[in-house]
C-alpha cells in the first residue's frame, strides 16, 4: 500500500533475517499526540496484558490537585501544538498500591521527562514513583530530565523542608522505609538538575515560562525531528556556510532561497536538508515537502497543500482544490513564522500554490526551494539563488572510496583505477555512490571493465553512467528495479514482495542486492525509496522498449497512455504491469481485459466493469480496485491472485463478490482500509493461505466474524481506527501464527503473550 504504510511499523518481523543488518529500524512510532486514559491498577499479574509499544517525546509528571487544569494544561497544549508527542496521564482517581507498568513503560519510552514539582507533588506516592523511575532511566539509558519547580524552591525539594517537606512527611508513616529512602534520594537528585523556577524564570509569568520550556524541549529533540541525511557528507561545508550567511543577513525578513543545479544526484536535496536541520530549532512551525516533481503528478497539488497545512496548522484535509488551499494558507499563515523546504520543484505553479507570496508568512520565515530548472525561479519571489556545482576531485575520491572500500582513500593497488573512475563521474555524488557501491568487493578485471564502459559515455549522460550498475543486475533484480521505478516508490516493501515472490523473482535476494548497490533505499516505515534520477533511469529503460508504441512496453504507469492502450482493444502481449487509475469514473468492458493476457499487476480506481467474458487475466497476482466496486469477480481468473486491495471502496459484507472470491485459494494479502460500508468482516475461512488482513479505519466495523479463527496462517491483523468495534471474538485465540495485532493505538506482538491475552481476557 502506498503513501501511508498500514502494515504497522515492525518491519523486520515479516521481511526476514536476511535484511536485518540493512533494514532494522525502530518502526514502532506513534504519529499522534496522545492522551492516555487508563486506570492505575494493580499489575502484579501483568502477563495477561501485553506491554504498550507507544513512543513519546515528553512525559509529564505532575500533581493533579495543584496544576492539572492550570499550568500543566497550558504546557501540554503548547508542546502538542509544537508537534511534540506528549504523555499526560489523565487519570485523577488512582487506585491500587502499585503504579501501572504502562506508566513506567511510558517514561522509558519517552526521550524527556518533565516533573512539575509543586507544593503537593511529594504527597502523591505515584508522583514519587514516577520521579524515581525518571532518575533511574537518566542514569541507566541517558534519559533527559527537565524539572520545573512550580512555586517551590529547589532547596526545599532537596531537603524536604517548608511546605513541600510537610506534604512529604505524611508518607513516612504510611510506607516502607526503603521506599521512602528511595524517594528522598530521587528528590535530592532532581533538585540538583538544571531546570526552571516558576517564580524566578520570566519574572513569574507562566505564559513566558511555557514558551521557554517548549523551546528547550524542541532543542533537545532536534535530532529526532531532523530530516535524514546520508552520513557520507563530503564537500558541502562551504555551500552550507554561504547559504546560512545569506539568510543571516536579513534575520527579520521573510526569505526564499533557491538551490539549483543539474539533475543527476548532484546533491541539491542533501544540501537543502542540511540547511533545514541547521535552522530547525529556531522554528516552531516546519514542513518538508519531498519530491514535488513526482508527487504533484501522482497526488496533485492540492494534496501537497494539505500536507503543508497539516504540518503548519495541524489541521487535516482542509483544501479540496488548489484555489481553496491558497486561500487557507494566505489567511492562516500570516502570523506563523515558518521553515519550509520544497524539494525538486519543476514548475512555477507548484511554487505559487505552496508558497505563493512572502506576505503569506510572518517576518523571519525561511523557505528553501530546490530545482533542476533554473528558469522556474524567474517568476517566483526568490530573494537569493545558489547554484550547486559538482564536488572537487579530491572530495570525490573520498566519497567514492567510502562506498567502494568503506574507507576514505583507496588501497594502493586500486588507487590509479579509482582516480580514473572518479574522473569520469564529473563529481556527481549519486554517481559516485552508485558506482562505488557496485564495485565493492569486485576484482580488478571487473573494475577495468567498468572503467572501459564509463569512458564510452559522455560526461553529461548521467543516466547512461548509472545504467552500468543496472546492467550488472540479473534478470530477477532488473524486474524488481523496474517495478519499483515505475510503480512502487512509497509502497510498503512487504506488500509488493508477495507479488514478486509469487512470480519467483526472489524478492529477498533481489532487494538485498539493490540496497547493496545503492539503487534503492528502505524508509523508516518499510517503504520503498529511490532517488529521482534512478527512477527516471528505470522509466527510460521501459520507454526504450518501444518509444513510439506504448502498448509494446512491459509497464504502463502514465494514466493517459495506459488508458489509451487499454481502450484500443488489440492484443497486448508484452504489458505485465499497468495502472489505469486516475480516480475519475470510467466504464470498462471485459472484452478490453481480454487483450492483456500477461498482466500480473493491475490498478483501477472508481470504475465500472461491464460484459460477460470469463477467466480474464490468467497471470494476475495483484489487483487494486478502489472506489466503486462495480465489477464481477467471476470475470477474472483469480486462482493465482496473491494480493487484493479493495481499500476506500464501497464494499460491504453483503457484496455478492465475496462468494466468487473463494476461488482465490492462494490469496495472502487482503486490504480493506477505509471501507466505511463494512459492518462485519467477511468469512476468511475460505482463504486458508491469508497472512495479512488490513481493516484499518473501517469506521463502521462493529463485529469480527467468528470464523476468523480458521484463518490459520494469519500473521498480521490491523484494526486501527475501527472505532465502533466493541469486542474481539474468542476464536482469535486460535491464530497461532499471529505475530502482529493492531487495535486502536496498541500493537501486540509475539504468540505467547497474545494467546494469554485472548485466553484470559476473551472478548473484552
Amino acid at each position: 500500500m502506498k503513501c501511508d504504510p498500514v502494515f504497522g511499523r515492525s518491519f523486520a518481523v515479516l521481511v526476514g533475517s536476511i535484511l536485518l543488518s540493512t533494514l532494522a529500524r525502530n518502526f514502532v512510532k506513534s504519529n499522534k499526540n496522545t492522551h492516555r486514559k487508563g486506570d492505575d491498577i494493580d499489575t502484579s499479574n501483568s502477563s495477561a496484558a501485553p506491554a504498550r509499544s507507544d513512543n513519546y517525546d515528553v512525559f509529564l509528571s505532575f500533581n493533579g490537585k495543584d496544576t492539572r487544569k492550570t499550568f500543566t494544561d497550558h504546557l501540554y497544549n503548547s508542546l502538542v501544538d509544537a508537534g511534540i508527542r506528549v504523555f499526560k496521564d489523565d487519570n485523577e482517581l488512582r487506585e491500587g498500591e502499585k503504579i501501572s507498568n504502562n506508566l513506567l513503560q511510558a517514561i522509558k519510552n519517552s526521550k524527556i521527562s518533565i516533573p512539575i514539582l509543586s507544593q503537593n507533588y511529594a504527597s502523591s506516592k505515584w508522583c514519587l514513583q514516577e520521579l524515581a523511575e525518571m532518575i533511574e532511566c537518566m542514569k541507566s539509558i541517558g534519559h533527559f530530565v527537565l524539572p520545573i519547580f512550580y512555586r517551590v524552591e529547589p532547596g526545599h525539594v532537596r531537603h524536604q523542608i517548608e511546605s513541600f517537606g510537610k506534604t512529604f512527611s505524611h508518607l513516612n508513616r504510611k510506607y516502607l522505609e526503603e521506599d521512602v529512602a528511595k524517594w528522598k534520594q530521587a528528590l535530592q537528585e532532581v533538585a540538583s538538575l538544571k531546570g526552571w523556577e516558576s517564580e524566578k524564570t520570566a519574572l513569574g509569568h507562566e505564559g513566558a515560562l511555557v514558551k521557554i520550556v517548549v523551546k528547550k524541549n524542541l532543542s533537545e529533540l532536534k535530532k529526532a525531528f531532523q530530516l535524514v541525511v546520508t552520513e557520507q557528507l563530503i564537500g558541502i561545508d562551504n555551500a552550507v556556510e554561504d547559504i546560512l550567511r545569506v539568510l543571516d543577513n536579513k534575520p527579520n525578513a521573510t526569505q526564499i532561497v533557491s538551490i539549483h543545479g543539474m539533475g543527476g544526484g548532484i546533491g541539491k536535496t542533501t544540501l537543502a536538508k542540511v540547511i533545514y536541520n541547521k535552522l530547525f530549532d529556531k522554528f516552531q512551525h516546519r514542513s518538508f515537502i519531498a519530491d514535488i516533481r513526482e508527487s504533484s503528478q501522482r497526488k496533485g497539488i492540492s494534496c501537497l497543500q494539505n500536507q503543508l497545512i497539516f504540518d503548519i496548522q495541524k489541521m487535516n484535509n482542509q483544501a479540496s482544490n488548489v484555489d481553496e488551499g491558497i486561500g487557507i494558507m494566505e489567511s492562516r499563515f500570516e502570523h506563523k513564522k515558518v521553515l519550509i523546504l520544497l524539494d525538486d520543484v519543476d514548475h512555477i505553479d507548484q511554487i505559487k500554490s505552496l508558497v505563493g507570496k512572502r506576505e503569506w508568512f510572518m517576518v523571519g520565515s525561511r523557505i528553501i526551494i530546490t530545482t533542476r530548472i533554473r528558469s522556474v525561479l524567474d517568476k517566483a519571489e526568490v530573494t537569493s539563488r545558489y547554484e550547486l556545482k559538482e564536488i572537487a576531485k579530491d572530495k570525490s575520491l573520498i566519497l567514492f572510496s567510502r562506498y567502494a572500500f568503506l574507507r576514505d582513500c583507496p588501497p594502493c593497488e586500486f588507487e590509479s583505477l579509482s582516480c580514473a573512475i572518479v574522473s569520469t563521474t564529473g563529481g556527481l555524488p549519486l554517481a559516485l555512490e552508485v558506482i562505488g557501491s557496485s564495485l565493492f568487493g569486485r576484482n580488478r578485471a571487473f573494475w577495468q571493465d567498468t572503467l572501459k564502459k564509463l569512458k564510452e559515455k559522455p560526461h553529461m549522460e548521467v543516466q547512461e553512467k548509472l545504467r552500468i550498475s543496472y546492467d550488472a543486475l540479473n534478470y530477477e533484480e532488473k524486474q524488481i528495479f523496474l517495478d519499483i521505478a515505475c510503480f512502487f516508490i512509497g509502497y510498503d516493501l512487504r506488500y509488493v514482495s508477495y507479488m514478486w515472490d509469487a512470480y519467483n523473482l526472489l524478492p529477498m535476494m533481489g532487494i538485498e542486492r539493490l540496497i547493496f548497490m545503492s539503487l534503492i533505499k528502505i524508509g523508516d516505515d518499510g517503504e520503498l525509496k529511490m532517488h529521482g534520477q534512478l527512477r527516471d533511469l528505470g522509466r527510460e529503460i521501459v520507454r526504450q522498449e518501444d518509444y513510439g508504441v506504448p502498448m509494446n512496453r512491459s509497464r504502463l504507469w502514465v494514466h493517459e497512455e495506459a488508458l489509451e492502450v487499454f481502450q484500443r482493444n488489440k492484443g497486448i502481449e508484452k504489458v505485465r504491469v499497468q495502472a489505469i487509475s486516475d480516480r475519475s469514473q470510467r466504464e470498462f468492458t471485459t472484452k478490453q481485459f481480454e487483450t492483456l493476457p500477461n498482466l500480473r499487476f493491475l490498478e483501477v480506481g472508481d470504475a465500472k466493469l461491464i460484459g460477460d467474458s470469463k477467466d480474464l487475466l490468467p497471470k494476475l497476482r495483484c489487483l487494486e480496485w478502489m472506489g466503486r466496486l462495480a465489477f464481477v469477480p467471476t470475470s477474472f481468473h483469480l486462482e493465482k491472485l496473491v494480493i487484493l486491495n479493495l481499500s476506500e471502496s464501497d464494499v460491504s459484507e453483503l457484496w455478492e463478490g465475496w462468494s466468487h472470491l473463494k476461488v482465490a485459494k492462494q490469496l495472502k494479502v487482503l486490504f480493506l482500509e477505509s471501507c466505511h460500508c463494512l459492518n462485519v468482516t467477511l468469512d476468511p475461512s475460505a482463504f486458508r493461505n491469508l497472512e495479512v488482513l488490513v481493516l484499518r479505519e473501517c469506521s463502521n466495523l462493529k463485529r469480527i466474524h467468528p470464523s476468523i479463527g480458521e484463518a490459520k496462517g494469519l500473521i498480521f491483523l490491523n484494526l486501527e481506527g475501527c472505532e465502533k468495534l466493541q469486542e474481539i471474538p474468542q476464536e482469535m485465540g486460535k491464530l497461532k501464527e499471529l505475530k502482529e495485532l493492531y487495535i486502536g493505538r496498541d500493537c501486540y506482538r509475539g504468540n505467547s503473550s497474545m494467546h494469554r491475552f485472548f485466553g484470559e481476557v476473551g472478548g473484552a
